[in-house]
């Protein structure tokens, strides 16, 4: 397939389906219409999902049937967009993936949240929760996935620099700058030997942060690990996150901005899952 543009797609992508969503406005017919008045021509949907056949740790997912996580579909498409149906799953403080390998046919994509360590206490224990433990963690939850037998052409890392990694708003021992902290405190060596695997087994890096959230002192430390994931030959590709309306407005902006500060220019450098 012939791509004329690297930013022709966005695959992280929620719906009302999503709990922390929850917005009828954000629908599929609305995704899809912001596909198309923005020249995309490949989306995915990726709701939360943790499958029922998974014993949930402390019950912070409320793990519902099948049919009910894809409602949604059949997915509208146009001629012009091809829209993919996948999930985002979890891992938890067991390192079990959320969901079962009698699942992965069904999803184009599953986007894997190693980064989510905000949900007290499922996917890190106690004894985690300081900005070293959560730094070790975040290098034994991604080597963790790296390690699975998983369909590897169809896998990607969510948000891999995000605010999550230590939220104050459930830690109150944590503030705004302890998730950079947390990637501060992994060296150069371990993120080229995680990303380096990512590279050589095909796994996608998300493009998913908020450059103006970052002043100019700390923005380096965000770009960190993307730029060692691209010296790596790791494949990205963008990611909204959007759960309302308002977050696909602004993708496309964000989309370049990132890209300019990672280097990201190349059809060489985009992951594409669906090719």
């Amino acid at each position: 397939m012939k791509h004329t543009s690297i930013f022709d797609h966005d695959l992280h992508i929620h719906s009302y389906v999503s709990m922390c969503s929850n917005d009828p406005q954000q629908n599929p017919q609305r995704i899809l219409q912001y596909a198309e008045e923005n020249g995309l021509r490949d989306i995915c949907l990726t709701d939360h999902f943790w499958d029922p056949d998974i014993p949930v740790v402390d019950n912070f997912f409320v793990a519902g049937p099948w049919p009910a996580f894809a409602r949604s579909q059949p997915l509208p498409q146009s001629d012009n967009v091809k829209f993919h149906f996948g999930c985002e799953a979890d891992l938890d403080r067991n390192m079990v993936l959320g969901v079962t390998p009698e699942r992965y046919d069904d999803l184009d994509l599953i986007i894997i949240a190693t980064t989510h360590m905000h949900m007290k206490y499922m996917t890190i224990g106690k004894e985690y929760c300081s900005v070293e433990g959560r730094a070790e963690m975040y290098v034994k939850r991604l080597d963790a996935v790296l390690n699975m037998d998983l369909p590897f052409h169809k896998v990607s890392i969510a948000h891999p620099t995000c605010s999550l990694i230590a939220p104050g708003e459930n830690f109150p021992n944590t503030d705004w700058q302890d998730h950079m902290r947390v990637l501060d405190l992994i060296p150069d060596a371990t993120y080229r030997e995680l990303f380096g695997k990512m590279a050589r087994l095909g796994v996608g890096f998300e493009l998913n942060f908020e450059p103006n959230q970052y002043t100019a002192e700390d923005l380096p430390r965000i770009l960190r690990p993307h730029l060692i994931a691209k010296e790596c030959g790791c494949k990205f590709y963008f990611g909204s996150d959007a759960h309302h309306p308002a977050g696909l407005d602004t993708a496309m902006a964000r989309f370049h901005r990132m890209a300019e500060l990672v280097g990201v220019c190349e059809e060489e450098d985009i992951f594409r899952p669906f090719d």
